[in-house]
């Protein structure tokens, strides 16, 4: 199975073989199989996910403390990102880590659409009988395109925007507003190109979106909540974190010299 994307074959033969064995050994229909292989790709990238979510919840946790390095350095942008890496480098904090589950997603999404491209060609005749559709015929045809049927379109872009949205909700939760506002609009923009893509195509990225999406509700019912800021009330001494300091031990100081003082000599009457 040649591609424009030749780079990607190593990924197509597996794939497809995985689909297979789903099909013929499992027992699944097509349509689930993709849910299947969706499944177990997440879990290969589980250890990276892992340390996704470390990632950011150490990003969260210093968020404060890198805004006061931008506003500190806001006016020299080379000092500031000097300081940032060396504040990176000190907490163990990987920036990139954040991104390493969507980068290997990519290819497998790249693969998996140029073997439904050619799924009804090359592989489907070797298996005589079996269907193509899923959620009860709301679905004919997984390797045609949305567009190819209005019904499908419908169900399956609504499960998209929908399961999109929610995982970017949870997945962006320490990103900077506008950015944040501008990752949940963009299932909206989205839908005018996804339109053109296989339905079974669709299935997968709804499907990650909803391991996405359930990924984030453990994050946060795991992660500890954060305490109460400390009150500072006018005993609390200077530092900001509102602990006691121990006070330094007092030094004896020799007493002063009684003070003498003059007395005025009275002046004689005339």
């Amino acid at each position: 199975m040649m591609t424009p994307l030749f780079i990607l074959e190593p990924l197509e033969r597996p794939l497809t073989a995985l689909l297979e064995w789903l099909h013929s050994s499992v027992g699944l229909t097509w349509a689930w199989a993709i849910v299947a292989t969706t499944i177990i790709v997440r879990t290969i990238l589980l250890p990276l996910t892992v340390r996704q979510i470390h990632s950011m919840q150490r990003l969260q946790a210093h968020a404060p403390e890198m805004k006061a390095i931008q506003q500190r350095y806001k006016n020299d942008r080379a000092k500031q990102q000097e300081e940032l890496m060396k504040f990176y480098r000190e907490n163990k904090i990987n920036p990139a880590s954040s991104c390493l589950p969507i980068l290997f997603q990519i290819p497998v999404f790249l693969a998996l659409f140029f073997v439904l491209k050619d799924f009804e060609k090359e592989v489907f005749p070797k298996y005589p009988g079996s269907e193509l559709s899923w959620l009860w015929n709301l679905v004919p045809d997984i390797t045609q395109p949305l567009s190819s049927d209005p019904l499908s379109a419908v169900v399956l872009l609504i499960l998209y925007a929908t399961s999109q949205t929610a995982s970017t909700f949870f997945m962006s939760a320490t990103m900077d507003k506008m950015q944040r506002y501008l990752l949940l609009a963009l299932p909206l923009i989205f839908l005018f190109f996804v339109i053109n893509f296989p339905a079974g195509l669709m299935i997968y990225w709804v499907t990650t979106n909803l391991w996405t999406t359930g990924q984030g509700l453990v994050t946060r019912t795991l992660r500890p909540k954060p305490g109460p800021p400390d009150k500072r009330t006018s005993r609390t001494p200077p530092g900001g974190d509102g602990k006691s300091r121990p006070e330094p031990e007092a030094q004896a100081v020799p007493p002063a010299p009684p003070r003498r003082v003059k007395k005025k000599k009275k002046r004689a009457r005339r």
